[in-house]
């Protein structure tokens, strides 16, 4: 199967740069896979396609402000320039202050440089991991995650050039776990009252956890899809939600997965025989067209990047020709695209 099978055409006008001044006035593209029918509906309408013995499964985690600004503390490489301006974004935690990191540039972050982001926090560059990173230990005096909120920034997607004027605009309602240095955007669209209105049909809303790492966002780069290697990301389902999980499947109800991280999670978590298990850890599972899936009845998502692993994910849920269709609909219909655009349901 070959990547360049799920590239297509976006004009740029179509990507969208802000979040619309309401979350939940965003346009939603139904697809019925069994048809392959269409529909063109409001999110609100997302009601209409619950039901009360459903779950709806979101994904709890909170983007962290990963992008900081400092500077290598040895200046240049002849140690006569002015110290040089580094750019560090967080991807994982390694315990004991230690993370892996995208640095720019990185020749002024090389094993053994140390950079200074204020008097509070440094970091000493230990490695370069096999990704091109680096491996840096911190050194702060206080508490970690504060020190990071008054000094580092919310990651952006980089093709959102657009100034964000509220932070909070780029994490669900709902985010509590911090860890993601992206936004599971598929949840962006909901509301508290939405929420609630959907708790009040009967439908169970439970959540679960997947720390998102830049790689969810990437372009795959090999040729062939099956060559392409996933990148691990932190999940945690806990028992009570599993257990909620699986007596709604025994009751007759669907499983509305709300994002592909979610859906990553649940099909890491399967046991094969339509139930999840509880658990944490980190998963690389990578889905494509072929894939079985064990869990998810109904997934609503966003619009994904050509040639990304999460469009080839939503490709394996409805089918190649049938998300090839609803995309040339979306960009014919000029929906919004990406973190900030429109939602489709495939149900």
């Amino acid at each position: 199967m070959r990547v360049d099978d799920f590239d297509f055409e976006l004009p740029d006008e179509l990507i969208a740069q802000t979040p619309l001044q309401q979350r939940d006035h965003s346009r939603l593209l139904v697809v019925h896979r069994d048809t392959a029918v269409l529909e063109d509906r409001s999110f609100p309408d997302i009601m209409d396609y619950l039901r009360p013995e459903d779950v709806l499964v979101l994904n709890n985690s909170r983007v962290i402000p990963a992008r900081l600004f400092g500077r290598n503390s040895r200046g240049g490489q002849s140690g006569r320039q002015q110290p040089g301006l580094v750019e560090i974004l967080l991807l994982r935690p390694f315990g004991a202050g230690q993370w892996e990191v995208l640095v720019k540039p990185g020749k002024r972050a090389r094993p053994g440089a140390e950079i200074v982001f204020s008097p509070l926090l440094s970091c000493k560059v230990l490695d370069v991991t096999k990704s091109g990173g680096r491996l840096v230990e911190f050194s702060f005096a206080g508490d970690f995650e504060e020190i990071l909120a008054q000094l580092g920034e919310t990651p952006l997607p980089p093709y959102i050039h657009a100034k964000l004027d509220d932070p909070e605009r780029y994490q669900t309602v709902y985010a509590r776990e911090s860890g993601s240095v992206a936004a599971p955007t598929a949840g962006l669209h909901f509301t508290p009252e939405l929420l609630g209105r959907i708790e009040n049909l009967g439908v169970a809303v439970v959540p679960l956890t997947l720390h998102v790492g830049l790689g969810t966002f990437r372009p795959v780069k090999v040729d062939k899809v099956e060559d392409h290697v996933m990148h691990e990301e932190y999940y945690e389902l806990t028992e009570e939600n599993a257990r909620i999980i699986n007596d709604r499947l025994r009751s007759g109800g669907r499983v509305f997965a709300v994002g592909t991280t979610t859906v990553r999670v649940l099909e890491t978590l399967s046991d094969g025989q339509g139930q999840v298990r509880p658990g944490s850890g980190w998963t690389d599972i990578f889905i494509y067209p072929g894939c079985r899936f064990n869990v998810v009845d109904v997934l609503l998502t966003n619009f994904h990047l050509p040639k990304s692993s999460l469009l080839m994910l939503v490709s394996a849920f409805a089918g190649q020709e049938t998300i090839k269709t609803a995309y040339e609909h979306a960009v014919a219909e000029k929906y919004r695209f990406f973190s900030f655009g429109d939602a489709m349901l495939l149900v």
